[in-house]
């Protein structure tokens, strides 16, 4: 397609590769988790943080299988967790507040999280998103707060508190990943 610049392809195929590898993710946390009963629960799980992670970033897995089971495990965990985890308001409202702190500081260091394959370079962009974190962040947590049913209260907490923990400096060394802006600023310098 001669109307298409190099970097227009390179987006379109980039994209086409996010939804061949979320696609078969996508279906195998869905459907198991409905043959296995807490379907909604997932439901809810993913797209609840989802807006959090689209903005905050975090650490890619290398492989396909690597995604799915590191997904899967993230998810799955998040849900196992908040089924089995009794607070009363007190101790929902300490960690909530501690969740709040270390998203903030966290938010703060490392948002947006970016990767090699994906370095987010604008820095109006890297602002945005920064704010962005910031802002679903406090939604979240806040929304956690409000929400009467004690399992999807958790959700909200303990994915916040997890999505949280993808975009810091220790979760990016565990996972063999290294942030994008980084990278790029270093190939600057060269």
């Amino acid at each position: 397609m001669p109307e298409i610049t190099e970097e227009q392809g390179e987006a379109i195929s980039y994209g086409l590769q996010l939804i061949v590898g979320e696609l078969p993710k996508m279906i195998l946390l869905f459907g198991i988790s409905f043959a296995l009963g807490f379907g909604m629960e997932m439901v809810f799980a993913y797209f609840a943080i989802m807006p959090y992670k689209t903005f905050s970033g975090g650490f890619h897995l290398h492989t396909h299988l690597g995604c799915i089971l590191g997904s899967t495990i993230i998810y799955y965990g998040n849900i196992v967790l908040s089924k089995f985890l009794i607070l009363d308001s007190i101790e929902k409202y300490i960690l909530v507040v501690l969740g709040l702190i270390f998203g903030i500081l966290m938010v703060s260091m490392y948002a947006p999280a970016d990767t090699e394959n994906v370095p987010i370079i604008s820095k109006k962009e890297r602002k945005t998103k920064k704010i962005l974190s910031y802002i679903t962040l406090i939604i979240t947590l806040g929304a956690s707060l409000l929400i009467q049913n004690q399992v999807y209260s958790n959700i909200l907490i303990i994915g916040t508190i997890i999505q949280t923990i993808t975009i810091t400096r220790l979760a990016y060394k565990l996972t063999n990943n290294k942030y994008g802006y980084e990278e790029y600023a270093k190939q600057l310098e060269n």
